[in-house]
């Protein structure tokens, strides 16, 4: 029988347009069930958008919110302070900054709100001075822009990380593995474990767990040598290793190392260590608004007019138009306009 003498823990989540509906459903629905497990309503929920319009998520779904942020503003001063807010947010967090939202989040944190973040979240708390010295995760995606412009932040690749009040996801199925660790800390281990039935898990990762597949996993069956070597590679992008150097450290002569490459992925090792280093430029002229200058000495150039001058052949275009064509509004949504969505408590 439901307990209606408890109160329960009530949950903001905060949507950024292009958010990603996986970690956001996945989040929810840990909540649900847990509602369900205990018989009572533990959690309840509402939905906020900076001004309390829909909100449109990366797969083209429009949400529609309860609150805007001048709204939820006043109740943390009245009996509707939330227990928690979940910033729940996508690739292109960058595009959505907003003083309001940077305002409100520090007065939740002062008033003694948890923060949780999603996906690219922790950007959002970030750029609030919330997480100045603190532990937290975000997407691999998006972990080279954060790195570049929040030095001062401890920033992982685990899947998820709380620190103090701060709860912090790297997005998709890991906000599940983040939700079930705070339920059982809620609720304890036999809550948590009912829970996961539900959720038909067998197991719960941990926060260390990777959030990318190992690399023998993402490039395939390939030789040993080869993925020593590429992850070399991929740990010195700022500061390329020679590929004599490369070499020498597989006890292989570079001509015997052009082989295994050109077996394994027919080019040379210094054709896929450049790859590797435009991609991470690609990625941060797309996330960040860093110089070009900055982003090609981050990746290994020596200039930016090298650096343009490679990027172009490689992609067909200057870092300057990639640089224009980010701040272009994302692309229409394969859904109909009248295709909605309605999540509320």
């Amino acid at each position: 029988m439901a307990n209606l003498n408890i109160v329960p823990r009530d949950v903001v989540f905060y949507l950024v347009p292009e958010f990603d509906i996986l970690s956001f459903g996945g989040a929810l629905e840990v909540f649900r069930l847990t509602n369900l497990v205990l018989g009572h309503q533990a959690y309840s929920w509402r939905l906020l958008s900076a001004d309390g319009s829909d909100v449109r998520a990366s797969c083209g779904l429009d949400i529609q919110t309860v609150n805007s942020i001048y709204r939820e503003r006043s109740y943390l001063v009245g009996g509707k302070r939330p227990d928690k807010v979940i910033v729940c947010s996508g690739p292109n967090v960058d595009r959505y900054r907003d003083r309001a939202v940077d305002a409100w989040l520090r007065e939740c944190s002062h008033r003694g709100v948890v923060l949780a973040a999603l996906s690219s979240g922790a950007q959002v708390l970030a750029t609030a001075g919330l997480l100045e010295g603190r532990r937290c995760v975000i997407h691999w995606r998006n972990f080279p822009a954060f790195v570049e412009h929040n030095t001062w932040v401890n920033v992982s690749l685990g899947i998820y990380e709380i620190d103090g009040d701060i709860y912090t996801s790297a997005g998709g199925a890991s906000s599940i593995d983040m939700m079930a660790c705070i339920i059982g800390r809620d609720f304890g281990e036999d809550v948590f474990a009912r829970v996961c039935q539900h959720l038909v898990a067998d197991q719960i990762r941990g926060a260390t767990a990777r959030q990318r597949l190992p690399l023998s996993k993402r490039l395939g069956p390939c030789n040993e040598v080869v993925l020593h070597v590429v992850r070399r590679m991929e740990e010195n992008l700022a500061d390329p290793i020679p590929m004599g150097t490369l070499a020498a450290a597989t006890r292989l002569s570079r001509r015997q190392l052009e082989r295994l490459f050109r077996n394994e992925f027919s080019c040379s090792p210094a054709r896929y260590y450049m790859n590797l280093r435009l991609e991470h430029a690609d990625g941060l002229l797309i996330q960040t608004k860093l110089p070009i200058v900055d982003i090609a000495v981050a990746c290994g150039f020596v200039s930016a007019s090298h650096f343009s001058k490679v990027y172009r052949e490689a992609y067909g275009r200057t870092p300057q138009k990639t640089r224009i064509s980010r701040t272009s509004s994302f692309p229409p949504s394969l859904m109909p306009q009248n295709d909605r969505m309605i999540l509320a408590s």
